[in-house]
C-alpha cells in the first residue's frame, strides 16, 4: 500500500472516541542510524502520563471547541471525570497549538469556579491525547433548554456573581476566555459554576497582539470584532458576560444573529447607533466601510428589561458600552449595587437540581407504580421555593 493512501485512510477515518483502535502509531527517531525510524519501547508508551485505558467511557456529554467531551470513570479511584479528546484532524506532527495553549493556562488557573484540569492521559496512538477534569453535572444551556420557565432573579445574582469571580480571577492573570457563552458554563449539582472550555483562551499583554476576531461565537460577541479589530482585550469577555447576563433573564438568548451584519443590527437595535464620539476610532475599525449600519438612535434596555430595577439596568449599560476602553471590567461589576439589592443572591446550596440531560443514557424500564414519583414532588418543592 503505498503511503499517499495510507494519508488519506487516516484523515478520513481519525480514532472517535477512548475506546477506538489505534490509528496512528508512535515511533522514535534514532540519531545513531541516520534518523532511522525506531519503536518506542513498550514501557515508554505513555511516558510519564496514565493510559486512557484506565478511564472507563460512560458516555458522550458535548463537544468544545477543539474537542468532544466523556463522562467517564476513573477505574483506580471510582471517581466520575469529564475527560476531553484534544482534537487532532489537521495535525500530523505534535499537539496543536490550541491542546498546549489551553493545558497551558487550565495549569495556572486554580479557582473553585473554573473547571479543574487533573492530568494529561494518552493512548498508544499519536492522536489520542486526554485532558481529565472534574465532571459538573450540568451546562447552563442544556438546562435553560429543559426549564419551563426562565431563572429567578436570585438565582440568575447567583449564577452571575460565580462567573464574575472566575473572569476577575483569569483577567487578573492575563488570561482571555473569548469564547463565554451558557454552554461553557458548567453547574454541579450543589450549584457551583465553572467556567469551561479554555480551547480558545489566550494570554494576552500590553501592547496586546492581534488576535483572529471571528472566534467568539457570534451570539456572544462584542462590535469591535465583528467590525475587524485585530487586538482583543478583556472587554470582548465582558461584553459576553453582558449577553449571559440578559439570557439568564430572559430565558432566551439575548442577541441571536444568524449573520455578522445581522448581529450588529440586532445590537444597534437594542443600545442605539455607535459613533465615532462615543467610541473613538471606530470609523477607523477595518470593516466600518462594508456594512451600512443602521442609525436608530435610541437605547432600548430599559423597555427590554422591564422587569429589572434601575442597578440592575445600570449593571447591563456599563458591560455594553461600545468603546472596549472603557467597558466595565469584572471587578466595577463585582461592585454593582445590583447585587446587594433586594433579591439577595441566593445560596449557591439553595440553587434548584435538574434532570441531567447531557447524560443520555437510557434509563431501566421502571414497573408500573401507583405512588407519586419522586421528581414530581421535588419538582413541587422546587416551585414551592421559587414562588416564597
Amino acid at each position: 500500500m503505498s503511503s499517499g493512501k495510507k494519508s488519506s485512510e487516516l484523515e478520513t477515518n481519525p480514532a472517535p472516541d477512548p475506546q477506538a483502535p489505534i490509528t496512528r502509531k508512535g515511533f522514535l527517531i534514532s540519531l545513531k542510524n541516520s534518523g532511522t525510524p525506531m519503536p518506542i519501547p513498550e514501557q515508554n508508551v505513555y511516558g510519564r502520563c496514565r493510559p486512557v485505558s484506565e478511564f472507563e467511557k460512560l458516555n458522550r456529554v458535548g463537544e468544545g471547541s477543539y474537542g468532544i467531551v466523556y463522562r467517564a470513570r476513573d477505574t483506580r479511584s471510582g471517581e466520575i471525570v469529564a475527560l476531553k479528546r484534544v482534537r487532532m484532524d489537521q495535525e500530523k506532527d505534535g499537539l496543536p497549538v490550541s491542546g498546549l495553549r489551553e493545558i497551558m493556562i487550565l495549569k495556572r488557573c486554580q479557582h473553585e469556579n473554573i473547571v479543574r484540569l487533573r492530568e494529561v492521559v494518552v493512548g498508544k496512538s499519536l492522536d489520542s491525547i486526554f485532558l481529565v477534569m472534574d465532571f459538573c453535572e450540568q451546562d447552563l444551556a442544556s438546562v435553560l433548554d429543559n426549564m419551563s420557565q426562565p431563572f429567578t432573579e436570585s438565582e440568575v445574582k447567583c449564577i452571575t456573581l460565580q462567573v464574575l469571580r472566575a473572569l476577575k480571577y483569569m483577567h487578573a492573570r492575563y488570561i482571555i476566555h473569548r469564547d463565554l457563552k451558557v454552554s461553557n458554563l458548567l453547574m454541579t449539582d450543589k450549584g457551583c459554576i465553572k467556567v469551561a472550555d479554555f480551547g480558545l483562551a489566550r494570554l494576552y499583554g500590553n501592547p496586546p497582539k492581534p488576535m483572529t476576531p471571528q472566534m467568539v461565537t457570534l451570539w456572544y460577541r462584542a462590535p469591535e470584532l465583528l467590525l475587524g479589530a485585530r487586538t482583543h482585550t478583556t472587554a470582548v469577555d465582558m461584553w459576553a458576560f453582558g449577553c449571559i447576563l440578559g439570557e439568564l433573564l430572559l430565558g432566551k438568548p439575548l442577541l441571536p444573529g444568524n449573520s455578522e451584519i445581522a448581529q450588529l443590527d440586532m445590537i444597534i437595535d437594542l443600545l442605539g447607533a455607535p459613533s465615532e464620539s462615543i467610541w473613538p476610532g471606530f470609523l477607523d475599525l477595518p470593516a466600518v466601510q462594508n456594512f451600512t449600519l443602521s442609525q436608530q438612535p435610541y437605547n432600548n434596555l430599559k423597555t427590554k428589561f422591564q422587569m429589572l430595577g434601575q442597578a440592575g439596568r445600570s449593571l447591563l449599560n456599563i458591560l455594553f458600552i461600545y468603546n472596549p476602553s472603557t467597558r466595565a471590567t469584572a471587578d466595577e461589576c463585582l461592585s454593582s449595587k445590583y447585587f446587594t439589592e433586594p433579591p439577595q443572591p441566593c445560596d449557591p446550596r439553595m440553587m434548584p437540581t435538574f434532570p441531567q440531560h447531557r447524560n443520555n443514557v437510557a434509563p431501566p424500564q421502571a414497573q408500573p407504580s401507583t405512588e407519586i414519583p419522586i421528581s414530581h414532588l421535588l419538582d413541587v418543592f422546587i416551585k414551592r421555593q421559587r414562588l416564597e
